[in-house]
């Protein structure tokens, strides 16, 4: 009865509720990975705003959380997921991580996986805009290079920010490598529009 409401309009304090009532956040990764499957045959489609809530409840913590490779339950519940509700999963789950201080080495290689192997155009779009809001740190070079690894045609708009922001940047990453093949590789995938 839980699944056949969310196919329904929801209020916030509704659906979130819902979610505490199941304990989402903190349900096994086997019981996850189901969940998730029973998401994606909902009809009709989740809306932005509740497919936002249950990413922010399925995954919010669990991503947060990570000191070692997420587990292949939790990665199969989080690449199902994103293959239809990529776009609110990077509004909730990207925004949050790259506002988390520290290193985050487990969630920036999360972060450059989805980026390779599951999110839309549109979403690598929305991934790029999002680190391009915040300071550029040595962290966030190999999802930016994720990025350009799909080769994917960026807005100009899009690509003048990135170069604008990268050549701000230069004088603090002047020893880093990682930058360095960064700049190599924006040049290789753009060279037509970068001059």
């Amino acid at each position: 009865p839980a699944l056949s409401l969310m196919s329904h309009p929801l209020c916030h304090p509704q659906l979130e509720g819902l979610c505490s009532f199941l304990q989402l956040s903190t349900c096994p990764e086997p019981f996850l990975v189901r969940f998730c499957s029973w998401l994606l045959a909902l009809s009709p489609d989740l809306s932005y705003t509740s497919a936002a809530i249950l990413a922010e409840q399925l995954f919010l913590r669990r991503v947060l959380s990570l000191t070692q490779p997420p587990s292949r339950h939790l990665m199969a519940a989080l690449t199902s997921f994103c293959s239809k509700y990529s776009h609110p999963f990077c509004r909730v789950l990207v925004a949050a991580v790259l506002q988390e201080p520290g290193e985050g080495a487990e969630q920036t290689k999360l972060m450059c996986e989805l980026v390779e192997e599951c999110l839309e155009p549109h979403s690598v779009q929305l991934v790029l805009s999002q680190v391009l809001e915040v300071p550029l740190s040595e962290k966030l070079l190999p999802v930016l290079q994720a990025v350009l690894g799909r080769q994917e045609v960026l807005p100009p708009e899009l690509l003048d920010l990135l170069v604008l922001t990268l050549c701000q940047q230069a004088p603090a990453f002047a020893t880093s490598l990682s930058y360095a093949k960064l700049v190599t590789a924006v040049l290789t995938v753009y060279q037509s529009q970068v001059s």
